[in-house]
């Protein structure tokens, strides 16, 4: 079988668009970049279809994928890009608590800086205006038990009275027969 030159120039395109695809797929491992057929596909100039019709690129792809991109950091350990991710989700975490104290502080704040102008400004009642009132409460009560406790001594008082009254009138009547 022959080729023809429409033929070799599809194969040699083919082959071309195979290794920009090979190179994207190392690169992107290599940096630690998305590694799906997509980013791939877009990055190598090439269609999805393209990695899914060669099964040998599209496995190329998943074990870049699978296999965690390591490098090597200051201190000579190795940097995994799941211990990145982990310690990603441990600063984003971190962050949400330092926030949710920094509102709480501002409030508490606002709070007290508002209540001190309050008072300093003269709007607000002074501190002890609390225990004067408690105090007003307490000997308002007292006067009304106080009153309570002088109606009976009244009423006990008329009553006497009149007991003695009807007494002299009863011993006055009787000295008189």
């Amino acid at each position: 079988m022959t080729s023809t030159p429409l033929t070799e120039g599809r194969r040699a395109d083919s082959s071309r668009r195979r290794q920009r695809v090979t190179e994207v797929i190392k690169q992107a491992a290599k940096r630690g970049d998305d590694l799906s057929a997509s980013a791939i596909a877009r990055q190598a100039g090439v269609d999805r279809t393209f990695l899914y019709r060669h099964r040998d690129l599209l496995e190329l792809l998943h074990t870049a994928a699978a296999t965690p991109a390591s490098t090597v950091g200051t201190d000579g350990a190795a940097v995994t890009k799941a211990s990145l991710q982990a310690d990603l989700a441990n600063a984003l975490e971190r962050n949400t608590r330092v926030n949710t104290r920094v509102r709480l502080l501002e409030k508490k704040l606002s709070e007290v800086l508002g209540e001190q102008v309050w008072r300093e400004s003269g709007l607000g009642a002074p501190e002890d205006i609390d225990h004067l009132k408690r105090t007003i409460t307490t000997l308002e009560q007292q006067v009304v038990d106080l009153k309570g406790q002088l109606e009976e001594q009244a009423a006990d008082l008329d009553a006497a009275r009149g007991a003695n009254r009807e007494l002299t009138r009863t011993l006055n009547q009787a000295r008189s027969r």
